[in-house]
């Protein structure tokens, strides 16, 4: 299936030959445009428009965050946005692409079709918005945000060899869960803590944590590690570089177990809104 997003300019693709051609990252220059609108647009986004619709929908609370807060508030607005468009862009690519869906593992490991290379695009350009943005005020987000945006930004790169950009499209369902984290987060800030809201979206948060990262991401990269396994043991007449696959495996090992240590971390986060008061605590009331 062919890229359906606009065919990039002739100077955009000439100005990233060379750095493609010296990374070995052979469709790059034709998604070269998607990383770049995507990184433009989220970085819009972040500066212009949630400030600016973030103040008109929460006057009350949106202006007088402390710095940090609204830093990372508009974060959040910037992941919503690309969470719900990225998440339908590839839901769509992988009902749609009928080549795709009928690759072998020789093609889940080296093929590549356009309408994939654009999914991968679009995410390589938010996540390496997501690594500046973590790097400017890492203060705010925590060295575990920076190494993420790292590892997932060094995973979606690669996938432009092109090396398993099949299973690029399919991980990028992780999102799944992260506009229900957003608006988790949103409801803390506007006092709605503890609320049934918040608990009806806590729900439908750790239920599709675990499903799209826990249980469908180490379900897909099972089969990823097995078809790359397939292709080393394979070479013929595309080897798989051994540094290739210990860096791809590496980074998705270090996701894989980022996955597992944040959602203990919200179990403990819900369970501290919702338990109810401690017997030492109903003594003192009394």
């Amino acid at each position: 299936m062919r890229d359906p997003f606009f065919t990039p300019p002739g100077l955009l693709i000439n100005a990233a030959t060379p750095i493609a051609k010296s990374l070995a990252l052979k469709s790059l220059p034709y998604h070269g445009h998607e990383i770049l609108s995507a990184f433009c647009f989220y970085e819009f986004i972040n500066r212009v428009v949630s400030p600016y619709v973030s103040a008109r929908l929460a006057p009350k609370t949106y202006p007088h965050l402390s710095r940090k807060t609204k830093v990372d508030w508009n974060v959040h607005f910037v992941s919503m946005v690309q969470s719900c468009f990225i998440n339908a862009l590839a839901l769509w690519v992988i009902y749609a692409d009928k080549e795709r869906r009928n690759m072998d593992w020789k093609e889940r490991v080296w093929g590549y079709t356009g309408a994939g290379g654009m999914v991968q695009g679009f995410a390589a350009g938010y996540f390496a918005w997501d690594l500046l943005a973590s790097a400017e005020d890492v203060d705010v987000h925590g060295w575990g945000a920076l190494f993420h945006a790292a590892s997932a930004l060094t995973v979606s790169m690669m996938g432009f060899r092109p090396f398993v950009n099949y299973y690029g499209v399919n991980l990028v369902l992780y999102e799944l869960s992260t506009p229900f984290l957003n608006i988790h987060w949103w409801l803390d800030k506007l006092g709605m803590t503890g609320s049934t809201l918040q608990l009806v979206n806590a729900i439908a948060l750790l239920t599709t944590f675990a499903g799209s990262r826990l249980v469908w991401g180490t379900y897909q990269n099972y089969c990823m590690y097995e078809d790359i396994w397939r292709a080393v043991q394979n070479p013929g007449e595309l080897p798989v570089p051994s540094w290739l696959a210990l860096a791809y495996l590496a980074s998705t090992t270090f996701l894989s177990g980022l996955n597992l240590y944040w959602f203990g971390k919200m179990i403990q986060a819900v369970a501290k809104r919702f338990q109810g008061p401690k017997k030492g605590d109903d003594k003192k009331t009394r």
